[in-house]
C-alpha cells in the first residue's frame, strides 16, 4: 500500500494507534453520533511508529504521519527517541499527530489514569520537545521530570519535529492553536468543517498566534471529491482519504490506484 500510495502521487500516509480494543467499551466514541466505534475489537491495529517505519524503509518521497498517537498512554522520553529515529531513518519526511484518547478501558489495560489526560498530553509534548532541541535536556513537571539527560537522534529540521494533534472537541482545537504545528480533524461532516476551522481561528487569535502557520488536515464522514474546492476555500490544507486495505499486496495496489482515481487531479495520479 505504502510504494502505491507514493506511486500514485498521494502526499503522505497516516497510521492511528490503539494499543488495546475491548468487546464491549463503557467509554463514548467521539467520533461517531451514536458514540460507538465502526472498528471490531478484533481488528488487527498495527503499531503506528513500527508500521510508518517499515513503510518509510520502501519508499523514498511520500510524507508520514501518526494520526494520531494516543501521547498520554506512553514514555514520553522513549516516544521522542522513537520519534526522532523515524524522522531520520525516512529523511525528514515524519509529523507526529498525537492525541489524548478517549477509552478508560484502554488507559486502564496501561495502567495510566484516564483523568488527567488532556493536562499529560500538554506536558509530555513541552517535555518531548525540549529533548528535541535541548542536549542535554532537563524538565520538570506534574507528570515527568528528567534532569540533565541526552536523547539522541534528533529530529533532521534543526531539533523540531512537526507535531499535529487531533480531536474534534474546543479543548482539542485550543491544545492546538497554542501547542501544534497543524490539526487534525476526524471523521467530521464535511459542512461541519469551516465552523471547526473558525474556532480553531478564534483560538489562534485569542492566544497571539498567526493561523496560517497550522496546517489543517480533515478525516470527513460523508466526503466526495465533489467537497474539495469548499474544503480549501475554508482552509483545509490536506484530506485524509480513511479506508481498510485488503488483505494481499496486489489487491491494496488495486485498491490504491481506484482511491487514487477518485481522489487525486488526474496529472498527479498519472
Amino acid at each position: 500500500m505504502a510504494t502505491a500510495a507514493e506511486t500514485h502521487g498521494f502526499a503522505r500516509l497516516w497510521c492511528g494507534e490503539h494499543v488495546v480494543l475491548v468487546d464491549t467499551p463503557a467509554s463514548r466514541y467521539p467520533y461517531s453520533a451514536d458514540g460507538r466505534i465502526a472498528v471490531p475489537a478484533d481488528a488487527d491495529w498495527l503499531d503506528p511508529l513500527l508500521a510508518l517505519s517499515f513503510a518509510a524503509a520502501v519508499t523514498s518521497r511520500i510524507e508520514l504521519a501518526t494520526g494520531v498517537l494516543l501521547l498520554p498512554e506512553h514514555n514520553p522520553v522513549v516516544v521522542a527517541k522513537q520519534a526522532a529515529t523515524l524522522d531520520v531513518l525516512s529523511g525528514g519526511r515524519f509529523t507526529l499527530g498525537v492525541g489524548a484518547g478517549w477509552s478508560a478501558e484502554e488507559f486502564a489495560a496501561l495502567g495510566v489514569p484516564f483523568a488527567g489526560r488532556g493536562r499529560r498530553t500538554e506536558e509530555y509534548l513541552a517535555a518531548m520537545r525540549a529533548l528535541w532541541a535541548e542536549d542535554p535536556a532537563s524538565f520538570a513537571g506534574e507528570f515527568t521530570r528528567f534532569e540533565a539527560i541526552r536523547v539522541n537522534p534528533k529530529p533532521l529540521r534543526g531539533g523540531r519535529l512537526p507535531v499535529v494533534t487531533g480531536g474534534n472537541s474546543h479543548a482539542a482545537l485550543r491544545r492546538c492553536a497554542t501547542l501544534a504545528d497543524g490539526w487534525y480533524g476526524f471523521n467530521l461532516p464535511a459542512a461541519e468543517v469551516p465552523a471547526h476551522i473558525a474556532v480553531l481561528a478564534d483560538e489562534c487569535a485569542r492566544h497571539g498566534r498567526a493561523f496560517d502557520e497550522l496546517s489543517v488536515a480533515v478525516a470527513l464522514s460523508d466526503g466526495t471529491p465533489e467537497h474539495l474546492p469548499a474544503l480549501a476555500a475554508a482552509g483545509v490544507t490536506e484530506l485524509v482519504v480513511v479506508g481498510a486495505p485488503p488483505p494481499t499486496p496486489d489487491a491494496a495496489s488495486a485498491w490504491v490506484a481506484e482511491l487514487a482515481r477518485t481522489w487525486l487531479p488526474r496529472t498527479a495520479a498519472e
